[in-house]
């Protein structure tokens, strides 16, 4: 029998599942201040090697799609050690790259981290009543934010002492760090009786016909498609329009964070007082409020960095209070299919994200300000307070 198979009772460490979240963080948010150089370095436009992020969240949307169901079936454990050799392996050849299509083709395979973002969370779910849960994700969520937090400025840094490729050298470390934690302390909390695939497949039907569940996925997909647009035109802004350097942008990438670690903070510390849903409408007034603001002051003449980084950091502060309520909930609607409840509304979330990081990078071409990037995280940031209709009405 083996490491991945054998059977145990005791809960992971809160820390071990925050160290497996912060590595898929990690993983999309090292390198961003360095698209620039990368695009220059591989004789590419920028839209063309922004698809790293955008290709990537896509390619993470099927991961994770496929880890909630085949850990409900296989385990948390054996799946997550599974996903972490991949990542292992495609970090070696984002590395080596000779060329944007390999390098591309690597960082899609790299997505298999992703499912960092989606067993935590069920493993959570596993082990706590659902107000708790809710509390716990946020911790969770909380810890993981440290990631990028500091990673982007870190990236900005390795990139101007030693180049772009520097990044993905310390992906690989941080890659072995967490499998040799995860795999002395991740034990095995999915049910004994494990749900069976026809079990599985009978359970995406329920799951697409509740209201309710809809509701907090799209809540969720919508609060965080401003964070990933922002991740997909932020560099953009900070280097073309605010004329900053991949080191400035790296630390105003800090800001957004800061932000989030509050929201997590919060989500920890009242959901189960507040309730789910209430926490939810809150985050999501306050993340279309920030954004309405930025918007109104960027069309006014009046935008800088200032306006549109802090901006979104306040809206990262309503994601950090909304997102981890808008996880536990999901997982509510059939608990038997926590697993596959958070791996279909993760990859949607991400899927969502993917176009609108797309978009942005579309959007954002030489010449462009920072209003078309601002106008698109309002209006996703309106469908997710929107999005609270079916919530209520589920």
């Amino acid at each position: 029998m083996t490491g991945a198979d054998a059977p145990e009772t005791r809960k992971p460490r809160l820390g071990t599942l925050i160290a497996l979240t912060g590595l898929a963080a990690l993983s999309m948010n090292l390198f961003l201040p360095s698209l620039p150089a990368m695009a220059r370095d591989f004789g590419v436009e920028y839209a063309v090697i922004q698809l790293s992020v955008s290709a990537y969240l896509a390619a993470g949307a099927v991961v994770q799609l496929l880890a909630g169901p085949l850990s409900d079936r296989l385990g948390r454990r054996p799946v997550m050690l599974g996903a972490l050799a991949v990542f292992l392996m495609a970090s070696l050849a984002c590395l080596m790259a000779p060329s944007i299509g390999l390098f591309l083709l690597a960082r899609m395979v790299q997505s298999a981290v992703t499912s960092g973002m989606v067993l935590p969370r069920a493993v959570i779910r596993d082990t706590e009543a659902p107000d708790r849960a809710a509390g716990k994700i946020g911790y969770l969520m909380m810890g993981m934010s440290v990631v990028p937090m500091a990673a982007p400025a870190l990236g900005g840094l390795i990139d101007h002492s030693f180049g772009w490729r520097a990044n993905f050298v310390l992906l690989v470390v941080a890659g072995l760090i967490v499998t040799a934690w995860a795999w002395h302390d991740m034990a095995e909390t999915a049910p004994p009786h494990r749900t069976s695939w026809r079990d599985q497949a009978a359970g995406y039907p329920r799951l697409m016909r509740s209201g309710r569940y809809w509701g907090y996925v799209l809540a969720a997909t919508f609060a965080s498609g401003t964070f990933f647009a922002y991740l997909g035109g932020a560099a953009f802004v900070g280097l073309e329009v605010f004329h900053m350097s991949s080191a400035e942008v790296g630390w105003w990438f800090m800001a957004p964070s800061i932000g989030y670690l509050a929201g997590n903070f919060a989500a920890g510390r009242w959901s189960a007082r507040v309730g789910i849903d209430r926490m939810i409408a809150i985050g999501a007034f306050v993340t279309l409020a920030s954004l309405s603001f930025a918007l109104v002051m960027t069309l006014a003449g009046h935008g800088s960095a200032v306006v549109f980084f802090g901006s979104v950091a306040v809206t990262s502060l309503g994601n950090g209070v909304l997102l981890p309520n808008a996880n536990a909930g999901m997982m509510t609607v059939d608990p038997d299919l926590a697993g596959t409840a958070a791996g279909l509304g993760s990859a949607l979330m991400v899927a969502g994200g993917a176009a609108l990081a797309a978009i942005a990078g579309v959007l954002l071409v030489p010449g462009a300000t920072s209003v078309p990037l601002v106008a698109l995280m309002a209006t996703s940031a309106a469908a997710s307070l929107g999005a609270l209709a079916l919530i209520r009405r589920g």
